[in-house]
């Protein structure tokens, strides 16, 4: 009798756990789609919010070799100096329970993600704290680096100031130096130069030449290129395609002991960055909003996942190189929902609350509140 009494609650228990495991989806090569009433959202809603997307198509040309030299026209001495390829049209991909629930455009084209590549290079950075190969954010990058972190501004910086670009760093990288990225409208060349550099961690800048640093610290720690990182360690678990590639600029090579290493870039500003297709996108988002967990592997650490959407001191709308909506960027939406961000219109936003992933291409950056609040409002709220 007691071993029956004992008996039950475990078949019980196991059999709860199994359910639970069920519920949540994680798609294998064939991603499963669901029609909205089945996970109760409203079909007419969802439509219009598609529509939507379709029809507030980025300005950006479509040749964005024109279009980053329009847009960086006031950079001195800019250049191109990594790959490119023209843009595609409109696509994206709503997921709901991690299940497709509505589709536009060509999501298995591989286009320019621009600094959504930036989300990407942090989660390197998450890896390498995991992997205890750097001690904690906090830490000085110049006690991993020897080169770059010199003098007592550069020493001072910290892995935490490079994710959330509050660094300030100064100087030069692969022939790009950090003043001439997006300079202030006044003043010269002389001017930014020999500026007052202000203590790290307490301004915020956005600056490609920095988050380029951030890539070439992180190969200093892996020791090894950092496309194959992700490759190892998150896109072949997630069951990324084989498309994607992720490059630097034709002069970024570094000897990695004794071979030759491409350091990749942090975005398209100069060329390269990632290149990638939105079904692909919509697996690494997935991947957060599953708090870094894939199926019955920890990829990710949780700890790392939420600590990505944490408002910096520097600038609350902005994490460790996620976006946050703390200061109701994107609307009437829950402060809560954060977001990868790249030039042109090419979104990846994490949803916990409605347990949604939105990710988007070649939308009027305008329209990116919209379109959220669109497709949540879709959602039977019952």
């Amino acid at each position: 009798m007691k071993i029956r009494i004992l008996a039950i609650p475990v078949f019980a228990f196991i059999s709860s756990t199994l359910l639970c495991a069920q519920d949540v989806y994680y798609p294998d090569s064939t991603w499963q789609t669901r029609k909205p009433a089945e996970i109760k959202m409203n079909g007419a809603l969802l439509d219009s919010a598609v529509r939507f997307a379709i029809r507030n198509e980025t300005k950006t040309d479509y040749d964005l070799r024109v279009a980053v030299l329009k847009a960086y026209v006031n950079e001195p001495g800019y250049k191109i100096a990594g790959p490119m390829k023209p843009r595609g049209k409109p696509a994206g991909i709503i997921l709901r329970k991690g299940y497709i629930v509505a589709q536009w455009g060509d999501v298995k084209r591989v286009d320019m993600t621009f600094s959504v590549t930036k989300s990407y290079l942090s989660t390197l950075a998450g890896l390498a704290l995991d992997s205890k190969l750097i001690k904690n954010v906090d830490a000085p990058v110049g006690d991993y680096v020897e080169e770059k972190f010199e003098g007592d501004h550069n020493s001072k910086i910290t892995w935490r100031h490079l994710l959330t670009q509050s660094s300030d760093w100064t100087g030069c990288l692969f022939d790009l130096c950090d003043w001439a990225d997006r300079p202030p409208k006044q003043g010269g060349i002389d001017d930014w130069k020999n500026r007052k550099l202000l203590e790290p961690g307490t301004n915020f800048e956005y600056n490609d030449v920095r988050v380029n640093l951030l890539a070439y610290s992180l190969l200093q720690v892996w020791r090894k290129p950092l496309p194959l990182v992700l490759k190892e360690k998150v896109m072949d678990p997630i069951g990324a395609s084989t498309t994607w590639r992720w490059y630097g600029y034709d002069n970024s090579y570094v000897n990695m002991d004794g071979t030759m290493v491409q350091s990749v870039s942090g975005g398209g500003h100069h060329g390269g960055g990632l290149f990638i297709n939105t079904l692909d996108q919509a697996r690494f988002g997935l991947l957060f909003l599953r708090n870094g967990k894939w199926k019955n592997q920890q990829l990710v650490s949780g700890h790392w996942v939420n600590a990505v959407h944490v408002p910096s001191q520097a600038n609350k709308s902005y994490g460790f190189m996620w976006w946050t909506n703390q200061e109701n960027e994107l609307g009437d939406v829950s402060k809560n929902i954060y977001y990868a961000n790249g030039f042109g219109g090419n979104y990846i936003v994490v949803d916990n609350e409605h347990d949604l992933v939105i990710v988007v291409r070649w939308l009027d950056s305008n329209k990116l509140g919209e379109l959220v609040r669109q497709i949540i409002a879709s959602i039977d709220k019952k």
